[in-house]
């Protein structure tokens, strides 16, 4: 690192987006010098839309409530629609075990983001946006040194802990070499924003997410309140690789694949350029280490189709911050504190990754198109899907149960169970050495 001044701080923050606005806006609150670094300028476009109903006292805990409400379009429920035959299945949050997580929103994640980071500084966070780290220094002095560009110079920052919620960016695990990838799962994905397209009269279902299976993977549609809609296709890396023509052509074609979804888009007009992601599944070793958290993506991503991206960020942000605040005041119980604080993001990704491996699997389909309920089990899994993981939810034993009736049902239709398997592994595989 050069000779540029070192700027001090309790906690530095890497990403301004849900993950670390949280955290920041949570040790601000409690006194401490915090500085959020941020390599854009808010608002800025980020896909994943979808929020989840325990994202809701979130809000209240960190004092945004009514912003988020102002831009939000209510989402009450999600729709999941199969290929073949063609049919449809709607959860409702209100029937969930928890009857006090009835809704979420839709929102634009432009706005979602700014308001968040904007509560961060309004609480006492310095927030410096355009901002990128570049480098990072771990000293014998018991603290951590990050570089960073801003308007065409160099910072250097000091702090007593460094918190990376850098997104799919993964500042520190990048260098640690300690990011791998999800060898049990693996995507891509196309999106982009419609104008024009269909809208459910029914204002109870205006909101709902709409999740769309195909052979090679699943769609979303997510309404949002200005009368876009957001839609995307997320397909195996093999798909993307077969693909001969531009990518708003071949999202198009793809799209066409889903009759339901095409529908709903005849006659709307694409509004952006369709973009695409790589292969993005992934989790890495750990996260912590002396004097730094990852939290968000920066720590791990799965896949978005429970719309769980920004609660896991979010909540991680949250544990950080109360964890560090315990660690700068109570040294003696920061141990304690970082050990509560990784179980928290982990159990995350732990708890949605046995659904999300397993819901292209024909007896996953078939429970789901299903809707029965016995021993509790659609009011857990709409816990599940509203996010209610955390704290002392009862709903594992009858999720439990869930996964037996699941292993029974694919044990039911041998063949297209087995069909399945190996269509997956094969397609796993490519994806894992391609």
């Amino acid at each position: 690192m050069s000779g540029a001044p070192i700027e001090r701080c309790e906690v530095l923050v890497v990403g301004g987006g849900p993950a670390g606005s949280s955290a920041a806006a949570i040790l601000a609150e409690r006194g401490h010098r915090v500085v959020l670094l941020e390599k854009a300028r808010h608002p800025r476009f980020h896909i994943g839309e979808s929020l989840l109903p325990a994202n809701l006292p979130l809000f209240e805990r960190l004092g945004v409530a009514a912003e988020i409400r102002a831009i939000g379009l209510p989402k009450r429920g999600a729709v999941f629609h199969a290929e073949a035959p063609p049919r449809a299945q709607r959860f409702a949050f209100a029937e969930g075990w928890n009857k006090g997580l009835p809704f979420a929103y839709e929102v634009r994640r432009s706005e979602f983001d700014a308001i968040l980071i904007a509560r961060a500084a309004a609480l006492g966070a310095e927030v410096i946006e355009e901002c990128r780290a570049r480098e990072v220094e771990f000293t014998g002095e018991a603290a951590v040194r990050v570089s960073a560009e801003h308007a065409g110079a160099e910072r250097r920052f000091e702090a007593r802990y460094l918190i990376d919620a850098s997104g799919r960016d993964t500042f520190l695990a990048s260098r640690f070499g300690t990011k791998l990838r999800n060898r049990k799962h693996a995507s891509c994905a196309m999106y982009a924003h419609f104008g024009g397209a269909w809208r459910d009269a029914d204002c109870e279902c205006r909101g709902d997410i709409a999740v769309f299976w195909f052979e090679d993977g699943w769609c979303w549609y997510i309404p949002l309140a200005d009368g876009t809609t957001s839609v995307g296709a997320v397909v195996w890396p093999d798909y993307m690789k077969r693909r001969e023509r531009d990518v708003r052509t071949y999202f198009l074609e793809t799209i066409a694949r889903c009759p339901q979804l095409a529908a709903r888009l005849a006659g709307a007009e694409l509004l952006t350029e369709v973009q695409a992601t790589g292969s993005y599944s992934y989790q890495c070793e750990r996260a912590r280490g002396a004097r730094y958290l990852l939290i968000g993506d920066a720590y791990s991503f799965i896949d978005p189709v429970f719309s769980s991206g920004v609660l896991f960020a979010m909540v991680g942000g949250i544990a950080a911050g109360e964890a560090l605040d315990t660690a700068l005041r109570e040294p003696r119980r920061a141990r304690a504190a970082l050990r509560r604080f990784e179980r928290t993001v982990r159990r995350g990704p732990r708890c949605f990754s046995w659904f999300i491996y397993r819901m292209t699997r024909p007896a996953m389909q078939a429970l789901f198109m299903a809707a029965k309920n016995p021993l509790r089990m659609r009011e857990a899994l709409l816990s599940l899907l509203a996010g209610d993981i955390y704290e002392g939810t009862p709903i594992w034993p009858s999720l439990r149960a869930f996964q037996g009736l699941y292993l029974l049902t694919a044990l039911l239709m041998p063949r297209r169970s087995w069909a399945a398997w190996a269509h997956r592994t094969r397609r796993l595989g490519a994806a894992m050495h391609g």
